[in-house]
């Protein structure tokens, strides 16, 4: 199920019927306590926000979204007329696992979303426990504790540490993390790991100094 909050009739139509097309489940609303409403009974498996909403903004509901636990690790799709560094840095600092600027084209928003629903899709068969010092991780789970306290992480946050504790002591470069996370490389910037690793070190508090920038080439785990 794929919710799709958007207030301009035009494009939250043409986004259903073009998901609905790729034999996606949907339901959209309009306003934002309608979303509240039937997030009480289903959690979607994706989310595509708009950012100016009325009633509340998206960034609001976003942040909303991610600290509470039952809600934390939805999907988010950021859709916004907005694209400049500050607006796009800004729905990625408050946890969105990738934004679409308007005007944007249906196959292209549409791979978007496949690219963000493989990372819950890939098998379990090759998961694992996985301990760094007070870290300890939960692949199958999607879990992470640290002083027995559990850490609530963006599916992005989650797959950065994950990759880079199991490749620890190995510099991985942004073109690298972009790959192997987002799927991608060519159509999202560096700027978007710099914002996911400075948000996961702060969730991780001192855990984080473990993640070391090399700069002008990426990251490490020590």
């Amino acid at each position: 199920m794929i919710y799709i909050l958007e207030d301009d009739d035009n494009i939250r139509k043409l986004i259903n019927y073009s998901l609905k097309s790729q034999g996606f489940e949907v339901q959209d609303f309009a306003l934002p306590s309608a979303f509240w409403t039937a997030l009480q009974t289903t959690n979607p498996d994706l989310l595509l926000l708009d950012i100016m909403l009325p009633e509340e903004d998206g960034i609001s509901i976003l942040k909303k979204l991610r600290s509470n636990p039952k809600t934390s690790t939805i999907p988010v799709i950021m859709l916004t007329a907005k694209d400049s560094e500050y607006d796009v840095v800004t729905g990625l600092d408050s946890g969105a696992d990738d934004y679409v600027t308007k005007p944007f084209g249906m196959m292209a928003l549409v791979s978007r979303i496949k690219a963000v629903l493989r990372r819950y899709e890939k098998t379990d068969s090759h998961k694992e426990l996985i301990q760094a010092g007070e870290l300890k991780i939960d692949e199958n789970q999607h879990t992470v504790f640290i002083h027995n306290r559990q850490l609530f992480l963006t599916v992005k946050e989650f797959d950065l540490l994950v990759l880079l504790i199991k490749n620890r002591g190995n510099v991985l470069t942004r073109e690298m993390l972009l790959e192997h996370i987002w799927d991608i490389s060519a159509d999202i910037e560096s700027r978007t790991v710099d914002v996911h690793i400075r948000t996961l070190r702060q969730k991780l508090g001192d855990a984080g100094n473990a993640i070391e920038t090399i700069r002008g080439v990426g990251y490490k785990f020590i």
